[in-house]
């Protein structure tokens, strides 16, 4: 049974996590927001609610393997897992300028994670401070930058908000709608969560394990939908920005929500393994960044990598 609530609290939580963008969007579109803007902020962070909601659901009931595995297994997910697949399904190239910002913004909220990391074992309040607000001045950069400079990266936001269709015009509908997806993603996380920890109990492994696998996939699967249908599309620049947008906010948005909310340790595993599984992921990220293509030997270089890491896991489990 424990499978079964398990899969409910994923299902709960992608359906979730659609009814808030939906609802978001068409709230934004009906004040008449760019779609630049709603972008940036409402499909960027609202496909990563589900990562949010059951970090620090995580977090408030003291499931710190839980919390803190499902960010690190999240993101290291995203680029092994869903960046690779989507680029053996359709190799990504796009103009290095468009993603080098978004890149440099992962790669230094990675450095940020690693340093708090080093320097202590516990996130306190003041952490989820410093994240949320260099999470804003990033939203608040990138808006002014691509308003000022329609950049191909300004584009590529905007595309992601055009590709949202189907949304309610009517405020008090949209809202409805996102107020529902907010009460499924509380209901899914708390579903996911429950199950999560009894399946690891009865398999006898750590909650850090079942938070870096189960839980980071399941709650990346907005993420993973989202990249296979754009590669399918041959929309490759939309799958590499759902990526890059969604580790940003990982590490930013939801880390520093979770700290702020309950302080939260740093698991010894997470620390001592994950943490650095994480940064050499997230260095793959580099060559596009200075080519601005993902090949598809790459693409299954890096599924394959991500199948030996499950495969260490399971053996030190």
């Amino acid at each position: 049974m424990d499978w079964f609530w398990l899969a409910c609290g994923l299902g709960l939580l992608v359906l979730g996590a659609e009814a808030l963008v939906r609802g978001g969007v068409g709230l934004a579109r009906r004040l008449r927001v760019s779609p630049l803007l709603i972008g940036i902020t409402v499909v960027a962070w609202g496909t990563s609610t589900p990562e949010l909601v059951v970090s620090v659901e995580a977090a408030i009931e003291g499931l710190d393997g839980i919390a803190v595995g499902n960010i690190v297994g999240s993101n290291i997910a995203n680029i092994l897992l869903i960046l690779a697949a989507a680029a053996v399904i359709s190799p990504i190239a796009v103009r290095p300028e468009a993603i080098r910002r978004d890149g440099l913004f992962v790669l230094g909220a990675t450095a940020l994670f690693l340093a708090i990391a080093l320097t202590t074992d516990r996130l306190q309040w003041w952490h989820g401070v410093l994240c949320l607000g260099l999470l804003a001045g990033t939203a608040v950069l990138t808006y002014r930058q691509e308003r000022r400079g329609g950049t191909a990266s300004g584009a590529l936001h905007a595309a992601e908000a055009e590709e949202v269709q189907a949304v309610p015009l009517n405020p008090w509908l949209a809202a409805a709608m996102a107020a529902v997806g907010i009460g499924l993603l509380v209901l899914g996380g708390e579903l996911m969560i429950g199950a999560a920890v009894r399946l690891a109990r009865g398999f006898g492994v750590s909650e850090v394990v079942i938070g870096l696998t189960l839980v980071a996939v399941g709650t990346s699967l907005p993420e993973l939908v989202t990249s296979v249908i754009a590669a399918l599309r041959r929309h490759s620049d939309i799958a590499l920005g759902n990526i890059l947008g969604s580790n940003i906010y990982n590490i930013l948005g939801i880390l520093g929500a979770a700290s702020l909310i309950a302080p939260t340790a740093i698991p010894p595993e997470i620390a001592r393994t994950e943490m650095w599984v994480m940064v050499g992921a997230t260095l793959l990220l580099l060559p596009a960044m200075v080519s601005g293509r993902i090949g598809r030997p790459l693409g299954a270089a890096m599924l394959a990598g991500y199948a030996l890491n499950l495969w260490r896991l399971a053996a030190t489990a």
